[in-house]
């Protein structure tokens, strides 16, 4: 009854059950965790189990059998499709279209068989290829670039993967490539209010898998990850990323480079907030010509940048950090 009434965490559910030894290594890429987690390999199988039993990927049964946990088998399962349904649906899909909404034409589609860990560096990379190339001007030199900072696609899947509700059955991460834009789905609403996913410290439903997923580094510690990403973003000059919460689901946008004329009054204020809040959590203030360098306006245009944070004042964004000496700088609202 004690354990009836605890709250179910999923992880730690049977994904597989009373299964032998070999089925067990059959079943999972096992090397994949031993490489992640940067231990050596033991040299015999009651080494291996004793292992991954160690980080409850696995559990032991009577008579020498083994249960594969839910979280051994979404982390290192060799081939999803071999666990039950609900786990295979759990599975990353991949979508890329020949234009910039879903009516055109699919030009890819994968639909992810591995584990999240043994198969992430396969998934970013598979990405990365199908990016083209953008030209970057850094220190006066023209380099040609992927279209989105790979830091910004491997922190924001990996948030997907940590951040949604396994309870919602029939529903996995889902990555859409459109020609302008990168659009990340997982299931589940956030347990953060979406303006303040940057400063605030993460909320997981998944804790077991976020802090093994930490310590393979597949994603940043502290809760970093997505200040990483805004920055990344400012770096490259492109226009701010999205975070909306829709029903039943979370969904990041990456847009592909538009110029300042380009942008929507929306982009513009919300670039404003998030250059604020990176100020902010660096110690310093927004003020007009940090603005202007994060959206490439020209100096003669400054008045541009003026309205735009006339825009996030009215919208209750931002604030004068000195109400007395409003040239002082900005903050954050919350600040």
């Amino acid at each position: 009854m004690i354990n009836n009434l605890r709250p179910y965490i999923w992880e730690k559910g049977t994904a597989k059950s009373y299964i032998s030894a070999d089925d067990v290594l059959h079943l999972l890429d096992y090397p994949s965790y031993f490489k992640l987690t940067a231990q050596n390999l033991p040299d015999n199988k009651a080494g291996i189990l004793e292992r991954l039993a160690g980080d409850e990927i696995i559990a032991p049964d009577v008579g020498g059998r083994w249960n594969i946990s839910n979280l051994g088998a979404i982390l290192f399962a060799a081939d999803l499709d071999k666990f039950d349904h609900q786990i295979a649906r759990k599975g990353v899909r991949f979508v890329a279209y020949k234009g910039n909404n879903k009516a055109a034409n699919v030009s890819h589609r994968q639909d992810g068989k591995k584990g999240y860990a043994c198969g992430f560096e396969g998934l970013v990379g598979y990405l990365n290829g199908l990016l083209p190339n953008n030209e970057h001007i850094a220190s006066a030199l023209r380099t040609d670039q992927p279209l989105f900072p790979e830091i910004a696609i491997r922190e924001l899947v990996a948030n997907a993967l940590i951040h949604q509700d396994m309870t919602i059955q029939g529903a996995g991460p889902l990555i859409e490539l459109f020609e302008d834009r990168l659009e990340i789905t997982n299931p589940g609403e956030p347990l953060v209010q979406t303006d303040r996913m940057i400063d605030l410290p993460p909320r997981s439903r998944n804790p077991m898998l976020g802090s093994l997923m930490r310590r393979m580094r597949i994603c940043e510690e502290q809760g970093s990850g997505l200040d990483k990403v805004i920055a990344s973003v400012e770096m490259f000059q492109l226009p701010p990323p999205k975070f909306r919460a829709e029903a039943n689901s979370m969904q990041a946008v990456l847009y592909a480079p538009r110029k300042f004329s380009e942008m929507s009054v929306e982009d513009r204020i919300r670039a404003c907030y998030q250059h604020a809040v990176l100020k902010w959590l660096s110690g310093e203030r927004m003020k007009n010509t940090s603005l202007c360098e994060r959206l490439a306006i020209e100096k003669q245009n400054a008045a541009q940048a003026t309205k735009v944070i006339n825009g996030a004042l009215k919208g209750n964004l931002i604030k004068p950090a000195e109400s007395e000496r409003p040239r002082a700088g900005y903050v954050p609202w919350w600040a």
